[in-house]
This record gives structure tokens, sequence and C-alpha cells, in this order.
């Protein structure tokens, strides 16, 4: 089925969280034919576009500039013109700064129009061999204020729990969670579809101490099992 690309549309389209493969037809029809692509990080946007011979106007829109930007999407937006809203890897929405256009847009009465696409989290969890038919997914631990909190609420949940974390945080993310839930079974997923994709299973110990004697590198999914109580 053909898809017209209209104007007054913001549309939601997922890249790939490494491999430059995994994008859709459609996203790339999505993205060669909007009239303006809002990027989390332009200069990371500009490889995949280059890679598919895409050359469209690009807008920066991330955490630190979304207050100058929302209203000046939203501008773009009610003159008519179609915006195609990336981050820097995977689904905007989760675990970065597009909830804010795109509660915007929704305030606004403006279209949207979300892709479907590649998300960090779901292969690891689907690889995970723990139960996917209900899950708690927490994108990243607060680093501070919160974080016992958060790791108190954890520890009861039944569901199988999913995070991100980064390679500087993830030796002291996988302790915490030791000393706060137990040392439970756990699959720790980094690299995920790129050169050197690894996914490390085994008790959170065990995990921490393959990952001491490696160089830690790349963003990392952990998948936890529930409590068992």
């Amino acid at each position: 089925m053909s898809e017209e690309i209209t104007g007054a549309t913001l549309y939601i389209v997922p890249t790939p969280i490494g491999n430059l493969e995994d994008i859709t037809y459609r996203a790339v029809k999505i993205l060669a034919g909007v009239d303006l692509i809002a990027a989390e990080d332009t200069r990371t946007t500009k490889v995949l576009l280059d890679a598919y011979k895409i050359q469209r106007p690009l807008m920066s829109f991330f955490s630190q500039n979304e207050s100058v930007r929302v209203p000046q999407i939203l501008g773009r937006l009610k003159e008519g013109l179609s915006v195609a809203l990336v981050s820097d890897a995977g689904t905007p929405g989760i675990s970065d700064p597009a909830y804010s256009i795109i509660t915007a847009c929704i305030g606004e009465g403006i279209r949207i129009v979300p892709l479907p696409g590649p998300t960090a989290f779901v292969p690891v969890l689907v690889a995970s061999g723990f139960p996917t038919h209900s899950f708690a997914f927490e994108g990243f631990l607060p680093h501070k204020k919160g974080r016992a909190t958060k790791l108190g609420e954890l520890k009861d949940e039944a569901r199988t729990i999913v995070l991100y974390e980064s390679p500087h945080r993830i030796l002291k993310t996988l302790d915490d969670l030791k000393n706060a839930l137990g040392d439970r079974e756990a699959v720790v997923g980094r690299e995920m579809t790129k050169k050197f994709e690894e996914i490390l299973r085994g008790s959170l110990s065990s995990i921490h101490a393959t990952l001491c004697a490696k160089a830690i590198k790349g963003e990392f999914v952990i998948v936890l099992a529930g409590s068992q109580s």
C-alpha cells in the first residue's frame, strides 16, 4: 500500500540501533519525503541519511534545547509542513525527549503518525527466556535522588524487569540491583545489532564479574527475572 506524506503531520520514525539495514522501507520513504527532520543529534542522523542518499533539512532536538525547539517545530507544523522526529537510535519517545513534542502536538490537535521499528530492549527481552507476556520497562534508574526508592519498589515486582544503562554506570547498577533485589538471574545485552553484540546470562554477581574482566563499551539492556516471593 502506497502512503502519501501529508503536511501538518508529525511522523515518529524509529531508526536502527546499530545495523543500518534494520531500517524499514517505510521509514526511508518518510525520511526522504518530509519537509523537515527533527533529530536528537544531526550528525548521527546524517550518517543514516547519507547511507540511503537522503537529503532533507535537519533541526536538532534534544533535552537541552527542547524548550526552544518545541514551539519552533509546532510553528512549522502549523504552517502545513511535514516533520519527521528521530532519535539517535531506536524509537523516539523511549527514554528520550520526544515526549515533550508529542504531547504538545496532541494538545494542538496536530496529526501524529507513529511508525513501528527498532527498540534496544525488545531483542534482549525476547532472547532472555524470561516471561514476556507481562513486563515492567523502567528505562534508566535515577542516578541519585529516588534511586533507593525505585530499587525498593522493584524488589517485589513479579514481572520481568527491563532497564537501560550506560557503560559508565553498568557495574554500579548491577551491584545496586544485587544488594536491593538479591542475586537473581539476569540477562544483559550490549551493542545490540552491532559488530560486537553480546548477550550475557547468569546471576547478577556472575555478570558483574564477567564485565569486570572486559573493556566496558556500548549501551546496555538489563533484563531481570521477576520476584518469586
